[in-house]
């Protein structure tokens, strides 16, 4: 069966070569949003040990088995990229030409097709052709450093902030950048999404912070980090967690008055007692529950939420009313987002079995050799 026809992408078509990591990431973006994805899957499997069937980053998505290597491979590829929009690959440099599907093949054949390449460290630089992983990415671009308390090693923030910020959505703008741009010049481009670049990107405000004195280079001292008292987490009686970020002076008269504190608290702006509040506000917390500070808390302008873990943010009620995880084919995952009002977007089906839509896309997309058997 033919996937796609929900969200504003739907008759856009996309070729994703396998891989791990942001690559499959931003093809489930595209996926979700309506475009037609053909996951190209290699013979045997690849990449890190997730059982397909609750690989949630290839829902909405079909699949191939081609073998590259083989004699036929690329050919099967490029049939393809012919008749695609988008191509994604997440090869190291140069591997896509030598298995003859880098962008000058594909564009010999389609002229008009966006070639988005997704990598670590990008297509050029010292470092291009060496392995890495996003923990390695955002420790170059100054991101890592800057999360955790001082004194202490950074914390690593799983691989949400190098892989999926900095690499697949950085991945995802440039590619319908350059589709909007085939469609009104006629030509297609290489994406160079590199995932140092991107998360670079993301630091623009705090490097703007830093060249007006507003940012101290190092962790848990800033505004933003942990740094300041009215910004960070902090214990409760039960041994979870409150977070709070009641910067501006509003939010913070209600946060100091619903916590109990607003007779004793010093003065926020008076940065030498900074570590006397902090204490201040951390003995206050331990006094109730997660539970009982959340009902305080909810619903008032204090800007304090609970810090909820992955298996209980589906349930928390803001969350449940607007469905922002759903259930699928017995996987709770996140739904698509954002929201159209015109073209909404669905999950249509789970996570793509290698090889299980061989025969619908050949049909669809025309190309009967897919349906060959390789020599």
């Amino acid at each position: 069966m033919a996937v796609t026809g929900n969200g504003p992408l739907a008759g856009v078509r996309v070729v994703e070569l396998a891989g791990i990591g942001p690559g499959p990431f931003a093809a489930m973006l595209l996926a979700d949003l309506g475009a037609d994805v053909v996951r190209v899957d290699r013979p045997g499997g690849g990449g890190l040990a997730v059982d397909p069937a609750f690989d949630v980053t290839n829902r909405n998505k079909r699949s191939v088995l081609v073998d590259l290597k083989s004699a036929e491979g690329p050919a099967r590829v490029l049939d393809l990229a012919e008749r695609a929009d988008v191509l994604i690959e997440g090869f190291r440099p140069g591997v896509a030409e030598r298995l003859g599907v880098g962008p000058a093949d594909c564009h010999a054949r389609n002229p008009k097709l966006v070639y988005g390449r997704m990598t670590g460290w990008g297509q050029e630089g010292p470092l291009a052709h060496t392995a890495g992983h996003d923990i390695a990415y955002i420790a170059v671009t100054g991101a890592l450093g800057m999360i955790g308390s001082p004194g202490e090693p950074p914390a690593v923030p799983a691989n949400l902030v190098g892989d999926y910020a900095g690499g697949s959505l950085y991945l995802v703008i440039g590619v319908l950048a350059a589709l909007q741009h085939a469609r009104t010049a006629g030509t297609g481009q290489v994406v160079d999404a590199a995932i140092v670049d991107g998360t670079a990107h993301l630091t623009a405000m705090i490097h703007g912070m830093v060249a007006a004195g507003g940012w101290q280079d190092r962790r848990g001292v800033n505004l933003l980090d942990g740094g300041c008292p009215f910004y960070g987490t902090y214990e409760t009686s039960d041994g979870q967690y409150m977070a709070v970020g009641a910067l501006e002076q509003q939010f913070y008269d209600t946060f100091v008055e619903l916590l109990g504190i607003k007779d004793q608290a010093p003065a926020r702006k008076d940065l030498a007692r900074w570590g006397e509040l902090r204490d201040a506000v951390a003995a206050r917390f331990k006094t109730r529950t997660r539970e009982e500070w959340t009902a305080v808390f909810e619903g008032t302008d204090a800007c304090v939420a609970p810090v909820l873990s992955l298996r209980e943010a589906p349930h928390h009620p803001h969350l449940a009313a607007r469905g922002t995880f759903t259930d699928f084919g017995g996987i709770t995952q996140p739904a698509p987002a954002p929201r159209f009002s015109a073209t909404p977007a669905a999950i249509t089906s789970g996570p793509a079995q290698p090889g299980a839509d061989t025969a619908s896309v050949a049909a669809d997309w025309d190309v009967p050799a897919l349906l060959a058997k390789e020599a």
